[in-house]
């Protein structure tokens, strides 16, 4: 049996629910994001890519090609809520759904053509999305997941797209390879170098080559160059928070060396929510008195998975909650309030230095593990501590 994977993706999210809040924005090039010099686009309406703008791309730059552009700071609980009214409906309908993102959706359709046909039923759904929440969406259905967004991308916006059974290597043959997903702009440029341009030529590459010149995400390369992808839709559960604490062999009064082990907590839950495409918008800190009195603070902040952010938030509400100087046995991290989204949803504060810092830090902890990069503050926090944080992944630990 075939399987049918639906591929759902709204269209320039942030734009249409700026546009249902003031439909007087509806046709004109509009970008949400920083609105200082050197903030950056978050998203663009379609009328403003015309002009050669996109996100990440920095303010300035995006006005200087598009002068005319409407420009919005951003408003990220609306888009929460309105991400959450297309998850109901999804969920309403669907036999098995992921939320890989604020406004992207995979749907496990296999075996749906044995009752009625799973892309008219994907059309369906659409369409009763669009009617019930007022947003535009498109899709993509083929025989994995991989196919399926690149089919969405390629035919959006206001695409229904489906690629039978047996055509993906004849549909992907002719796209540039920076088409394909988690193929980025380092990776593009160094297969460009190689006079590699589309996917019909990276196939004709030697698996060996791929491999020897990039590693273990040659095969990958290899793979999604055929069009092969086995990865499963993983059922949507809406995670609620991410925490760690840490408990001490020995009571500590040591101010300094507390806050260098929050550091490094936040380092390392921040990086984790960053792998697990979340932001956070409550941010709460715990200690635990050597006599076992225990006391929280928490701030709602806007959404964000920042290390700076919320390095700042945690020293305040430190400094706020540990005001009887006692012994302390524990201190904890909790970030909650978690929406689906990537760091690049978060931009509205960021500039474009902030953006390439995390995205160069993130692939080297990702690359080589997240405790060989660490800000300085945080050398004094032992590897043995560190090592017992990442294995124990949020758990309570003892810190010797």
């Amino acid at each position: 049996m075939d399987r049918n994977i639906i591929h759902l993706d709204l269209d320039a999210f942030f734009v249409a629910v700026e546009r249902k809040k003031e439909p007087k924005l509806k046709g004109r090039p509009l970008i949400v994001g920083g609105s200082s010099r050197r903030g950056v686009v978050a998203a663009c309406s379609y009328e403003a890519r015309r002009f050669g703008v996109h996100s990440a791309m920095p303010m300035y730059l995006a006005l200087q090609l598009c002068p005319d552009a409407t420009v919005i700071s951003g408003d990220m609980e609306a888009y929460s809520q309105h991400s959450h009214l297309v998850t109901e409906i999804i969920a309403d309908a669907a036999p098995a759904f992921e939320k890989s993102s604020i406004d992207e959706f995979y749907i496990d359709a296999s075996g749906m053509d044995k009752f009625f046909g799973a892309f008219k039923w994907a059309v369906e759904l659409r369409q009763r999305i669009i009617r019930e929440s007022d947003l535009p969406i498109s899709l993509g259905m083929s025989v994995n997941k991989l196919v399926s967004k690149v089919a969405t991308g390629e035919f959006k916006p206001n695409a229904e797209k489906y690629i039978p059974a047996g055509t993906e290597k004849d549909f992907l043959a002719p796209l540039s390879v920076d088409k394909i997903p988690m193929i980025g702009k380092q990776t593009a440029s160094f297969l460009y170098d190689m006079g590699v341009r589309t996917v019909a030529t990276l196939r004709e590459m030697p698996l060996k080559f791929l491999v020897s010149a990039f590693g273990k995400n040659g095969r990958s390369l290899w793979n999604k160059a055929w069009g092969i992808d086995e990865s499963p839709v993983v059922p949507y559960n809406e995670q609620k928070s991410i925490s760690t604490e840490c408990t001490f062999e020995e009571d500590t009064i040591d101010v300094k060396r507390l806050k260098s082990i929050l550091i490094a907590m936040v380092e390392k839950i921040t990086f984790q929510l960053r792998e697990q495409k979340k932001l956070t918008s409550c941010v709460t800190v715990k200690i635990r008195y050597s006599n076992f009195d225990t006391e929280t603070k928490q701030i709602h902040i806007p959404y964000t998975s920042s290390d700076h952010v919320i390095l700042r938030t945690v020293t305040q509400l430190f400094d706020k909650l540990y005001n009887r100087r006692m012994l302390i046995r524990l201190v904890g991290v909790r970030l909650s309030g978690l929406v689906a989204g990537q760091h690049q949803i978060d931009l509205f504060d960021d500039t474009e230095e902030d953006i390439n810092l995390y995205e160069a830090m993130d692939y080297i902890k990702h690359k080589h593990g997240s405790e060989k990069l660490i800000r300085a503050t945080t050398l004094g926090v032992s590897r043995r501590v560190r090592m017992e944080m990442n294995a124990f992944n949020g758990k309570i630990v003892k810190m010797r």
